[in-house]
Formats: C-alpha cells, sequence, structure tokens
C-alpha cells in the first residue's frame, strides 16, 4: 500500500507520529512518503540547516520527505498564526501534491484544520483514500484559548471542519469524548475510529534511578511529586502550589517539583518563594531526550488541568508518557484521561482545581507505602505496553487502512513483529 503521510509537523520537530510512525508503517511492507513544511515550531524560527524555499525534498532514515514552503510562526499573533497554517495549506496543496506520488492513503494529521485543504484535494485529485486524525477539536480549542474570538470565525471554522469530516472515509480520534462530540455533530458513529495516542518512545525511555542525579537536583530523601512541561493557564498549577501549602508542616518529606517552562512558570516560582514554600522545586526546560531520567527520581508523577468541558474528553499525553515510565500517576484531570488511568489502575484521582483534593491524593500515597506506589505503577506500565503503546497503536492504524482499502493482501502484514 502506498501512505501520504501529510502533517505540517515533523522531524526534527518535536512530533509523536512523524518518523517513527512512518518507519513502523513501513515495517508492515508499506510505502511512506511525508508531505510536510519547514521546521518551526515550536519556535517560530526555521532550524539551523533549513531556510524556506518554494519546495525540499530529502530522506531520512530511508522515509522520503517533501518539505513545501510556509511562514514561519508560532507566537501570540493570530494574524501570523494564520498565515503560518495558510500558507502550508496552499503550498502543501499545490506544489506539493505535484510532486509527490499518487498514493492509496493520504494520512492527514490535524490540527491546524487548515491542513484538510491539501488532504481533501489530494483525495480527490490522486484517487486516494482519506484517514484524518482528529488530534484537537476545532473550533473548540481555538476558542478556549483564545486564538480566535468571535461568533462568525468560530462558525466558519465549524462549518469548514464539518466538510472536512464529511469528505474524509475515516475519521481516527484520541478519546471517546472526541467520538461523542463528533457524533453530536452529524458524523456517522461508524465512521469514527478510536485509537488512543502513543508515548514518544523513541525520545522518552525508561530507566534506573540515578543516585547522584537525585542527589544534584535536590531528590534525595523526599517523596518526591514531579510535573513535568507548560505551565500556563490551562494547567492551573496554582492550584498546586495551594496544595503544597496545605502538606508543607504536615508531610515535610513531600516535595512537589516543576520542570519545564511555559507563560506562568516565572511568575509561580515568584508566589513560591514569597509564599515560603519549602516543599516546592523548579527545575527548567529539559529536552524531552533528558526526561527519562529524571522521571526514574519521581515517587509520583503529576497531571493536572483546570476543569473546562474541553479538557474533559481530552487525554493529556502526559498520560501516556507517564504509564510508560512505569511510575503512579495523581490525576487532577477530569473526564476521559482520568477514565483512562483508572481502567488501568495506574494511579489516584482527584477533583481538579481542588488544592483539598490534591492534597489528600498525595496523603494517600504517601500511606501505601513504597510497595503500593510500586504496584500501581507496575499495573500503568503493563497497561500501556497492552493497549496504548507505539506497537498497539500502528496495528490499529494498520487495519484502519487495510479497511478502507480492501484491496490490499494480507501479505503486506508480513512486517508486524516489526512494528
Amino acid at each position: 500500500m502506498r501512505i501520504l503521510l501529510l502533517s505540517q509537523f515533523f522531524e526534527p520537530e518535536p512530533t509523536f507520529k512523524g518518523l517513527q510512525f512512518a518507519k513502523a508503517l513501513q515495517g508492515y511492507g508499506h510505502s511512506v512518503e511525508v508531505l510536510t513544511g519547514f521546521p518551526n515550531y515550536p519556535g517560530g524560527r526555521v532550524y539551523d540547516g533549513y531556510r524556506v524555499r518554494l519546495w525540499q525534498k530529502e530522506e531520512m532514515d530511508g522515509v522520503p520527505v517533501m518539505r513545501t514552503a510556509l511562514y514561519p510562526s508560532h507566537d501570540r499573533s493570530t494574524l501570523r498564526r494564520v498565515a503560518n497554517y495558510a500558507s502550508f495549506a496552499l503550498s502543501a496543496s499545490t506544489v506539493g501534491a505535484a510532486l509527490t506520488g499518487r498514493p492509496d492513503i493520504v494520512y492527514a494529521y490535524h490540527p491546524p484544520a487548515t491542513v484538510g485543504l491539501p488532504a481533501v484535494l489530494c483525495k480527490w485529485f490522486k484517487g486516494a483514500k482519506l484517514v484524518y486524525d482528529i488530534q484537537d477539536l476545532w473550533p473548540d480549542a481555538v476558542g478556549v484559548t483564545g486564538m480566535v474570538g468571535g461568533s462568525l470565525p468560530l462558525r466558519a471554522i465549524g462549518a469548514w471542519c464539518r466538510f472536512v469530516y464529511r469528505s474524509a472515509d475515516q475519521l481516527v480520534v484520541l478519546s471517546p469524548g472526541f467520538r461523542e462530540r463528533l457524533v453530536e455533530r452529524g458524523v456517522p458513529r461508524e465512521k469514527i475510529e478510536l485509537i488512543y495516542n502513543w508515548s514518544n518512545e523513541g525520545a522518552v525511555q525508561r530507566c534506573e534511578r540515578d543516585a547522584a542525579l537525585a542527589t544534584s537536583l535536590g531528590f534525595e530523601g523526599k517523596l518526591n511529586v514531579v510535573f513535568a512541561g507548560t505551565m500556563g493557564a490551562a494547567q492551573d498549577i496554582g492550584t498546586v502550589l495551594q496544595a503544597a501549602r496545605l502538606l508543607r508542616d504536615s508531610l515535610p518529606g513531600v516535595q512537589f517539583v516543576f520542570v519545564g517552562g511555559g507563560t506562568d512558570a516565572a511568575s509561580l516560582k515568584a508566589q513560591a518563594e514569597r509564599s515560603e514554600l519549602t516543599n516546592v522545586r523548579f527545575l527548567p526546560h529539559r529536552p524531552v531526550e533528558q526526561m527519562g531520567p529524571l522521571f526514574a527520581l519521581a515517587d509520583v508523577l503529576l497531571v493536572h488541568l483546570k476543569d473546562d468541558p474541553l479538557f474533559r474528553i481530552t487525554i493529556p499525553s502526559k498520560t501516556q508518557v507517564y504509564m510508560a515510565m512505569g511510575k503512579p500517576i495523581l490525576m487532577g484531570v477530569a473526564g476521559d484521561a482520568a477514565d483512562l488511568v483508572a481502567r488501568a489502575k495506574a494511579g489516584i484521582l482527584c477533583q481538579p482545581g481542588s488544592a483539598a483534593a490534591l492534597a489528600e491524593g498525595v496523603r494517600r500515597f504517601v500511606e501505601m507505602g513504597a510497595d503500593g506506589r510500586a504496584e500501581m505503577g507496575a499495573a500503568g506500565y503493563e497497561f500501556y505496553q497492552r493497549e496504548l503503546s507505539m506497537a498497539a497503536g500502528v496495528r490499529r492504524f494498520v487495519d484502519v487502512f487495510e479497511r478502507v482499502h480492501p484491496g490490499v493482501s494480507q501479505l503486506t502484514r508480513r512486517g508486524e513483529g516489526q512494528a
């Protein structure tokens, strides 16, 4: 089967459905070609070794990659963000479509919703089947983040998304809530496949605890509750700091560690210092490849988002990463993410936005002891390997591709054990 992997984001940008996904599909005997843009995410500046041109062909680890022009940007300017998305959609629909082969399947990664333009055009003019992978619900997401305001633009985005959904042969979603929301919007249930995301297994590796690293980072002798990633309005880390205050005197052996950056990181650190939260530590952002050894030092890994209807049907990528690390999870997210952790018996659930609930969750982890925490982490790891791993996810995608293109011989599945 010939597969065109269409995504605005691809290596060397951070993406988990990029090169490793393409290589896994090749492992099943399929031919894979990539159509993407020039790398500039997340900083909005073109990566060293690249410059924007009309098009550029390259090969990455045996996978042919076609890059087409875009306006590099990823800041808070709505106008520049629109220019970034629209420019890639236009170049991919014209130059990219003309210079890539004729596929059997177009796999399109959404967001942004503008990727629907080259996806639909490639389906029409190349005679391919379209599998559309919805990783972010638009217009919901752009409305919540404030990137787009006003009812008219949001209705226009919604109408465009409905057109793309109708045009696709199969939709793939990351959570049960996404599926139900699309059904409410008129998409036939049988057209929607649920495939949970996996961790970036090529970058984040599970490893043994490094005592010297623990000492150098101030982890030694503490029960460490670790949050890793962006700290912004959505994560509501202020509530976590309130929980730390509640526990500071009653459980002095517990320490909250925040690793990463984000719009609120500096103000949160200042707030912790003003409140004399001696049980809180902030560490700077680390490349994802360096996170494995740090996760190994954690006793509990924290996921927290404010209680918003959109977040109730979202599964933060941290969830899969934390399970893959074999660590117990304190899940401060309501809805589908909490249901997944409960199903895996991988952690303790608490009400998002409630400092008291977070503090009580930490107390329960302390009471269960190291053996109880290890058992919970092991349950999450086993569930991840069985249900959420890249191998499991790629098998599901191959099943979808072969279902929408039934002429493919089962002989193409010869690489199943390699995926």
